[in-house]
């Protein structure tokens, strides 16, 4: 078919389009800002035309000679009157569909009762807009979810933070009580796929959850429980307002206030699948388990090894995997330190220094450090520094080199390695070599650390001096031993 997608800048639009493309569909993507999609991976395969939802003549010219548009769009975070911009919107593209002659919409809203008044103001609009869809004459199917469960997801975003960074919670009492039926982003975007070759589906009201419909508190003890932290203490307390609660949010958290306080204030409403409008009666499909959508989402391979997109050696990405078109805030927290050094050396030279570091030719900066470091580490049951180097010259894959492990080995230009001593965290250190055309060498360090809790923070944090004149030494003293040689 032909297809357009309003909101191809957004977390599910963009996650979207792909899966589009795989299905073997022509795909457009409206924009107000088309630049905005110069650098993803899927733009070559689509058509991008500027159009704005709040202006109708524009949708017009853009929904020319397609069939199905899916309406992604929403002003939750942005400033004035979301309601009424998310109202507006709605009735432009139902306009404009009725005049391109679409044969369907399909829009994403939030599970939640039909009584506008038992709702919150963010998943009463949510149904609100459905409403002004469907009151045209191309039929709609409406799609309601509940938190959704991926990097990127703002839901899923507010979640991961608060168990990262707050041992002790102090939280309004329904976070007990109200019940939720969260469903992985690969899920969503199954069924969003489905229901367009599904001729039943127009013109319906259809509800997406995963298998499992469990308390807010009880997702938080399942996300502490595979990120590897200690299970989160929570205080339920009856005098916490949703206002109240979405500027504690805003606090420890890097979601905007705007987007936190109607995200906060939805949490008081129960959003469960009603068995009547559950989508499975029509697509076969199974969705993931809450577990596994958070494993996914944390990019978590077997029990032990942690894989993030920025890796050149990571898996391939799948839906619930941190985007570049993602928000500032999403994904979880990284720390870097980076230090670049020009050499003399030619790559080779520099290369050679690189990959023949620890064992016996040690470490070159901060000596005496480095072996604290390791006999501190053997005393906590890590690995400490005894295993030394395979081979005094040569590396593969694999290869165990202190209390390090070669992750990603590509002469002359790449060398990573991931740390296995103790830390409260996964860390990664990185070489890369390059040529500046001029005839110099320039060598880039990079040293990555993905804390673990309150713990990983601090750590990070208070040996931030120490690792700073270890990290600079280390690369200076790389470029004049290569030099040297």
């Amino acid at each position: 078919m032909k297809v357009a997608i309003i909101g191809a800048t957004g977390y599910v639009g963009g996650r979207l389009v792909p899966e589009l493309l795989a299905a073997g569909h022509d795909v457009r993507c409206l924009a107000r800002n088309p630049d905005r999609l110069a650098g993803v991976d899927w733009r070559s395969g689509v058509e991008v035309m500027a159009a704005d939802v709040l202006d109708q003549s524009s949708l017009e010219q853009a929904l020319a000679g397609i069939e199905v548009v899916y309406y992604l769009v929403h002003a939750m975070g942005h400033a004035g009157d979301f309601e009424r911009t998310d109202r507006l919107g709605a009735a432009n593209t139902r306009n404009a569909a009725e005049r391109a002659g679409l044969s369907r919409i399909v829009y994403l809203g939030g599970l939640g009762e039909d009584d506008p008044g038992a709702l919150s103001a963010h998943l009463a609009s949510r149904h609100e807009v459905g409403e002004v869809l469907a009151s045209g004459s191309v039929p709609v199917t409406e799609l309601r979810a509940a938190v959704i469960i991926g990097s990127g997801s703002a839901s899923f975003e507010m979640l991961r933070h608060l168990d990262e960074v707050l041992p002790v919670m102090i939280c309004p009492r329904w976070v007990t009580r109200t019940r939720c039926q969260p469903i992985g982003i690969a899920d969503v975007l199954h069924y969003l796929v489905a229901v367009i070759d599904e001729p039943e589906a127009a013109g319906r009201i259809l509800e997406i959850g995963g298998p499992d419909v469990l308390t807010y508190r009880d997702m938080m003890d399942r996300y502490a429980a595979i990120a590897g932290l200690r299970r989160r203490l929570i205080l339920p307390v009856p005098l916490l307002t949703p206002r109240l609660s979405s500027h504690w949010v805003n606090l420890v958290t890097p979601l905007p206030y705007g987007l936190a306080r109607p995200l906060v204030d939805s949490l008081i409403n129960d959003v469960v699948v009603h068995p009547r409008r559950d989508i499975r009666r029509l697509v076969d499909h199974q969705p993931q388990t809450l577990d596994e959508a958070i494993r996914r989402a944390l990019a978590v391979v077997g029990d032990f090894e942690v894989k993030t997109s920025w890796m050149d050696s990571a898996p391939t990405k799948t839906p619930a995997s941190p985007m570049p078109q993602d928000p500032d805030w999403a994904g979880a927290t990284v720390y870097q330190d980076i230090q670049s050094v020009t050499s003399t050396a030619s790559r080779d030279a520099l290369f050679a220094t690189v990959s023949g570091i620890g064992g016996q030719r040690g470490w070159y900066a901060a000596g005496p450090l480095w072996t604290l470091r390791g006999w501190l580490d053997k005393l906590i049951g890590g690995v400490g520094m005894r295993r030394g180097r395979r081979h005094p010259e040569l590396l593969r894959v694999g290869d165990a080199l202190d209390f390090f492990r070669v992750e990603a080995y590509d002469p002359p230009e790449l060398l990573r390695l991931r740390a296995e001593m103790k830390v409260p965290g996964e860390a990664w250190l990185e070489w890369r070599i390059t040529d500046d055309g001029t005839g110099l060498s320039e060598l880039r360090q990079l040293a990555r650390f993905h804390p673990r809790g309150v713990a990983g923070r601090a750590y990070w944090w208070v040996l931030l001096p120490i690792h700073k004149l270890i990290w600079r030494q280390l690369a200076e003293r790389l470029a004049a031993h290569a030099e040297a040689r």
